[in-house]
């Protein structure tokens, strides 16, 4: 008969706190445990699928070796058994929209671990998120940053990145006191005016490695990039396998980036009014999908008059839910780096929109999974897939706030986050 060995909640938690407190004070990102199970949670393998109650989920060097209910998984002997009664389990979370931009980023070789730890804490693994996607950062940076994560430096999250977005020639960009005065760094981007030059941008940039493009369609008042050199720089992402990721600021915005073959709307444009059909239905057509960021419209407005605030939101909820409808991929982001990095409003928005706690699950785990080519390995709770959870306290079926109640965050086995 195969024994197990039982850790209580509060031991494990107590091991893990010593077992970060020593991975900051010596630079070391913690160990794996090599095999560890997590019983008695309720455990959303899916979106869709019915939940398992009283469920476990069994981890072996760094991936899912077994989910089910207590009486049909079996636990090897000398496996850690964690309590998670009362708990809710998910896979890991995906941010599609932040930015590693401000100052605290800068040199990224230089941050002490124990420092860099805690930003990508504060910043990132605290909600859960054990995948971002950077849409627009010095590349050579993050890609430093990325680096020491996977070595095992600091522990946190998987990192993808457009590098630096492509901007229209010419752009009136804030002065340099205003970028200060909002803790960004202030790199020069790459300008283009026509296909050929966009091409040629893309192309260096995917040449150094990034993961995809990003462009901004237009930066007001004057500057914009037309149809055809959009279309420049998909046809090199797209030659490569590699998403394209546009910053729309008007409805017209959205409709050239979808003609010219984007794949992902980083942003509702609340400032244009209520999307039209010819969007909605080319935007189903191409296949795009969408990053609301619905929070950051409202942040911004905040300092506006109640009725003025109450339009932006009311809009950018209308542009959400009319995607919806149309049967639109929605992909979660929260544009990091600009803005507050707790979720919790985003979420609200989001359910304002009409979405259920299925359908922001999905826009977390399988739907970034799937649109950016990760779905056999991430974005479930599945044997065989690398082992990104987060451990919740309560149920975001029953209220979507227990969303950033997280008590755990694992990637590849390991936890990367715990509650203190």
């Amino acid at each position: 008969m195969q024994r197990e060995l039982s850790i209580s909640s509060s031991s494990l938690i107590k091991m893990t706190v010593v077992t970060l407190l020593a991975a900051t004070m010596f630079g070391q990102a913690p160990s794996r445990v090599d095999s560890v199970a997590l019983i008695g949670a309720t455990i959303y393998t899916n979106p869709t699928d019915v939940p398992v109650r009283n469920g476990v989920v069994l981890i072996e060097n760094g991936k899912i070796a077994a989910v089910g209910t207590r009486g049909q998984v079996k636990i090897p002997q000398g496996t850690k058994v964690v309590d998670s009664a009362g708990h809710t389990i998910t896979a890991g979370f995906w941010n599609n929209h932040v930015h590693f931009m401000e100052r605290k980023w800068a040199d990224a070789a230089s941050i002490p671990s124990s420092e860099l730890n805690q930003q990508l804490q504060d910043m990132l693994t605290r909600y859960g998120f054990t995948t971002a996607f950077d849409l627009s950062s010095p590349w050579e940076n993050t890609r430093v940053l990325r680096d020491r994560i996977e070595s095992g430096d600091v522990p946190g999250p998987r990192i993808f990145s457009t590098g630096l977005a492509i901007l229209p020639a010419n752009p009136t960009l804030p002065p340099d006191a205003i970028i200060s005065f909002m803790g960004w760094t202030n790199p020069r981007a790459p300008e283009v005016s026509d296909a050929e030059q966009a091409s040629m941008a893309a192309r260096r940039l995917l040449d150094s490695g990034v993961d995809g493009i990003k462009m901004f369609v237009s930066v007001p008042p004057r500057a914009s990039l037309s149809q055809d050199t959009i279309e420049g720089a998909v046809k090199e992402a797209h030659r490569l396998g590699k998403p394209v990721f546009v910053h729309p600021n008007t409805g017209t915005d959205v409709l050239t980036a979808l003609r010219a073959g984007v794949d992902v709307i980083g942003h509702t444009t609340p400032q244009s009014g209520p999307w039209n059909d010819t969007l909605l239905m080319t935007a189903k057509e191409h296949r795009a999908a969408l990053i609301p960021t619905l929070w950051i419209w409202k942040w911004y407005a905040r300092h506006d008059p109640r009725l003025a605030q109450d339009k932006i939101v009311n809009t950018e909820v209308g542009q959400l839910r009319a995607w919806i409808a149309n049967g639109g991929t929605v992909l979660f982001g929260t544009d990091l780096g600009a803005t507050d990095p707790d979720p919790s409003e985003e979420y609200h928005l989001m359910a304002q929109a009409g979405m259920n706690f299925r359908q922001i699950l999905a826009a977390l785990t399988t739907a970034p999974a799937e649109r950016f080519g990760r779905s056999k390995e991430l974005g479930r709770v599945a044997v065989g897939f690398d082992a990104d959870l987060v451990v919740l306290k309560d149920d975001p079926a029953k209220n979507i706030q227990a969303l950033t109640a997280v008590k755990y965050t694992l990637r590849d086995g390991k936890i990367i986050y715990t509650e203190p």
